[in-house]
């Protein structure tokens, strides 16, 4: 068999895992770049404005109540408390792999927006007075990042198991539901949400 042939074989076998690859790791890289690239050149996304006045118009004393919520448990103290406690699961455990894969998985989220807030320098959104104030940079978003590494990374170890669907659909809806707080309640804009995702895959 000619090399040719042997890459093209190779090819059919394994292009599954090579859509696989390109769908959760090269097309979250490039969304996140073309994103980080207007924001250096302080350029605006056309949705940004419309879907935060969309949604401010929408807005209700019971929506503010359920979005303050999951604005909450979405936080860094939250976050982090359930990161210690699966870290503290998984060591005592002895499941020393999996332990050092979700400290580097939660861990390095946290470490790299804080890095990303404080090259970007992006303002938060100031179209009016939010009931959950923020004085950090907006871009990416901290709430978005910590969820989504937290729920990927929480896939991944429950991935063998029966239990991968049911954490996937419930870890996907609390990264959605969070991503939409922080929009709904005017202290992000949507692209900050979608580039924090896209970050931490």
């Amino acid at each position: 068999m000619t090399a040719r042939a042997q890459i093209l074989s190779w090819l059919r076998v394994h292009r599954l895992r090579l859509i696989a690859l390109f769908a959760f790791v090269f097309a979250p890289l490039f969304v996140f770049g073309l994103l980080a690239e207007d924001v250096l050149e302080n350029e605006s996304f056309f949705f940004d404005r419309t879907t935060l006045l969309f949604l401010r118009s929408h807005s209700t004393a019971h929506l503010d109540s359920f979005m303050l919520f999951f604005s909450r448990i979405g936080s860094g103290f939250w976050a982090a408390l359930v990161d210690l406690l699966v870290f503290a699961n998984l060591a005592a455990r002895r499941r020393w792999g999996d332990a050092f894969f979700w400290g580097l998985a939660v861990g390095g989220a946290a470490l790299l927006n804080v890095a990303a807030k404080s090259s970007f320098g992006r303002a938060r959104p100031d179209f009016w007075l939010s009931i959950a104030p923020e004085t950090t940079f907006s871009f990416p978003s901290g709430h978005a990042m910590q969820t989504m590494a937290l729920v990927a990374a929480l896939v991944v170890l429950v991935w063998p198991t029966k239990a991968p669907w049911p954490a996937l659909v419930l870890g996907g809806s609390f990264v959605l539901l969070v991503g939409l707080s922080r929009v709904y309640l005017g202290v992000h804009y949507p692209s900050d949400i979608v580039a924090g995702w896209a970050a931490s895959l």
